[in-house]
C-alpha cells in the first residue's frame, strides 16, 4: 500500500512538471501569427501532457485492480509512457529549446519516477504489496 501511494504521488508531480514545462514552452500565438496551424513544438508539449496524464491514470488503475496480470501490463505501458516523455525531452532539445535545466529537471523527475515503479513493481513480484 505504501509502494501505492508513494508511485501515485510520483506520478501526480511528474504529471504536474510536464504541464508546467510543456505550457513554457509552447509558443505563443498572437494575432500576428500568419499560420493557424500548431508547430512542431506544440505538437510535441501536447503529447508530453498526455502521456504525463495517461501514466498517472494508468498508475490508479493498477493499483485498484487485484489481478496481478493487469497490474503488469498497467506497470508496461507506464514504462513505454516514461520512454515517450524522455524522447518528448530530447525533441524539445533537438528543437532549439534554450532552456535546457529545465527538461533536465523533468528528465531526473523522470528518473525518479521510473526508480519507483522499479521498487513498485520488485513488491507487486514479492507479493508485498
Amino acid at each position: 500500500m505504501q509502494e501505492q501511494l508513494s508511485i501515485y504521488r510520483k506520478s501526480l508531480a511528474l504529471r504536474d512538471m510536464s504541464e508546467a514545462i510543456a505550457h513554457y514552452f509552447e509558443y505563443r500565438k498572437d494575432a500576428l501569427v500568419l499560420s493557424r496551424y500548431p508547430g512542431l513544438r506544440d505538437d510535441v508539449v501536447h503529447c508530453l501532457v498526455a502521456d504525463a496524464s495517461l501514466i498517472t491514470k494508468e498508475v490508479e488503475m493498477a493499483a485498484r485492480s487485484s489481478s496481478y496480470s493487469k497490474r503488469m501490463k498497467s506497470l508496461t505501458f507506464i514504462n513505454v509512457m516514461t520512454r515517450n516523455i524522455l524522447s518528448y525531452c530530447n525533441g524539445l532539445e533537438k528543437d532549439g529549446v534554450k532552456e535546457k535545466e529545465y527538461l533536465n529537471l523533468l528528465r531526473t523527475e523522470l528518473k525518479s519516477f521510473r526508480r519507483a515503479c522499479k521498487k513498485w513493481r520488485r513488491s507487486l513480484q514479492n507479493g508485498l504489496d
